[in-house]
């Protein structure tokens, strides 16, 4: 027997991506030609340019304020990256076009989910967390490896050339940066083991750490909540008084702040959560570019199979940094020439985005008997599928195969296809999938890209994609892409005709689809249609 499929609605949603701080002014940008995109300053000089977001977190201190106690902003403010803060953003404009959905979240319980994920986690967060690390891991070797702190550092100091290559030879040390000239580009990473080898070795850090020991053996004894709070104080003490009689530095891991903790890939739907008293299902789907598919996959089961009325859906990817720029560009996948590179035209790359994307859906009936309305499309069908072949090159079966599934599962023909977006990044992957889309599509469908707008969000762009699609078809036309047809690449030229252009195009059908490829080859596809009501 057949179960009937329930129909899935967008009941809030909320958008920050670059120029765009919320989805009213996302929508205006979609409505103008030209590029979201800036020069990247994490690097000095350089030729990338990003989609840097534009975001101030200090726009929702009035909300939190109103629902928590007085230091509560200041705490996410202080511990959150930016990751974090995008999503609680625009989880918060996504209460607004429906007023009272914020309580019905709460009051369904565990029917209301949440998805909501990130591509790459918060690399600022983690990269300036990992520079304090080094930094205090090398001042304590330092310390450590000094004659007076190491008996064994002076004998080796204090030996001939020939007695120091047998001391080498016998405890297995690793070679002397003394041998090598400060500017050699060995030099560093050969101090650093040189400093590792010998502080293993100091006798003065055997006792610091004995005596060490013996302050962090306390345990509690007494009343568990009286006393943990003295306990904890009186370690402290205890160990800032051991260090000064020593002399020595920070400890390494003392250096590490918790922050990096708290800005660990779930904590985006975990701040959600709190944040919305909600008490659902609550994780991070992850899925790189096609992760804002994935979560809405997710959620379009649970609502199917009646484990919830709502979900929380999205996806969330912090600024442009120069790990991810330079990761990026590792990958011959980004453009460094100072322009933009726009999908179907030169093919030199794509270009870092940050932001966040974050929708209510939910089962239509049940909302709309609460007196919401829908936002955008109607959701029918949403599939993902892997590759099972490149790391980064999309095969042809995998992708062509998502969309026969979405189709089968919306019960849609591709001839009732009104128009497609594409993943298409502005590398040669984007001739295989135009060449993949037109075998399925005919070719009055209407082709759409808009990475040369906004830039590749490594989770959120299909979050993006998928929004400016409804915002558009919802009212009956396609927001204009930055593309003229003389920049279509020669070899696509003679498919321009599908492919939507410079000028706002007014659309006739109801349905509209989306396609996201993934890193690791992981695919997801989405098949929306018009309300008919």
């Amino acid at each position: 027997m057949t179960r009937e499929r329930k129909r899935v609605g967008i009941f809030g949603w909320g958008v920050v991506a670059p120029r765009s701080p919320n989805i009213q002014r996302f929508e205006e940008n979609l409505a103008t030609k030209g590029s979201w995109l800036e020069p990247f300053d994490g690097f000095g000089p350089n030729n990338f340019l990003v989609g840097s977001p534009a975001f101030d977190f200090g726009e929702y201190k009035g909300w939190i304020d109103e629902r928590f106690e007085p230091r509560k902003f200041a705490q996410l403010d202080a511990k959150m990256g930016g990751m974090v803060k995008y999503a609680i953003g625009a989880y918060i404009q996504s209460l607004e076009q429906n007023p009272g959905i914020e309580r019905t979240l709460q009051e369904l319980g565990d029917q209301t989910h949440i998805y909501v994920g990130t591509g790459l986690g918060d690399l600022a967060v983690t990269a300036e967390i990992a520079r304090t690390y080094d930094r205090a891991q090398r001042r304590w070797n330092r310390f450590w490896t000094r004659e007076e702190n190491n008996s064994s550092v002076a004998e080796y100091l204090a030996a001939s050339p020939d007695e120091r290559q047998e001391i080498r030879r016998s405890t297995g040390a690793p070679q002397d940066p003394a041998e090598l000239d400060p500017e050699d580009l060995d030099y560093e990473p050969v101090r650093d083991r040189w400093l590792d080898f010998w502080a293993a070795r100091s006798d003065k850090l055997a006792a610091y750490l004995a005596e060490l020991k013996e302050i962090e053996s306390e345990g509690l004894a007494g009343d568990i909540d009286t006393e943990k709070g003295h306990l904890i104080k009186r370690k402290m003490v205890a160990r800032r008084k051991l260090n000064k009689r020593y002399g020595c530095p920070e400890e390494p891991w003392n250096a590490v702040e918790a922050n990096l903790l708290w800005n660990i890939p779930n904590i985006p739907a975990a701040q959600i959560s709190m944040l919305g008293k909600i008490t659902g299902t609550t994780l991070a789907p992850i899925a790189a570019c096609s992760g804002f598919g994935t979560a809405l996959m997710l959620a379009d089961n649970a609502i199917q199979l009646g484990q919830a009325k709502a979900c929380v859906v999205g996806m969330t990817d912090p600024a442009p940094h120069q790990l991810t720029v330079a990761a990026f560009y590792r990958a011959r996948v980004i453009a460094q020439d100072g322009q933009v590179s726009k999908p179907f035209t030169g093919l030199r790359g794509t270009h870092v985005s940050g932001g966040a994307c974050i929708w209510i859906v939910g089962d239509a009936d049940y909302f709309r008997d609460l007196g919401m309305r829908p936002l955008g499309l109607e959701i029918v069908g949403v599939a993902n599928n892997s590759d099972a072949d490149h790391i980064i090159t999309p095969s042809r079966e995998g992708p062509r195969a998502v969309i026969d599934q979405a189709l089968e599962r919306a019960e849609v023909t591709p001839d009732e296809v009104a128009t497609w977006d594409m993943h298409a990044t502005a590398t040669p992957g984007d001739w295989t999938e135009l060449q993949n889309t037109l075998s399925v599509f005919p070719g009055t469908t209407c082709l759409t890209a808009r990475k040369g707008s906004f830039g590749h969000g490594m989770s959120v762009c299909g979050g993006w994609e998928l929004t400016a699609q409804h915002l558009g078809f919802a009212k009956g036309h396609l927001h204009p892409i930055d593309l003229g047809e003389e920049e279509i690449h020669p070899q696509m030229r003679p498919h321009s005709s599908s492919l939507i252009v410079a000028d706002v195009t007014e659309l006739e059908g109801k349905v509209a689809g989306k396609l996201n490829m993934g890193v690791g080859g992981v695919n997801a596809c989405v098949i929306s249609r018009l309300w008919e009501e």
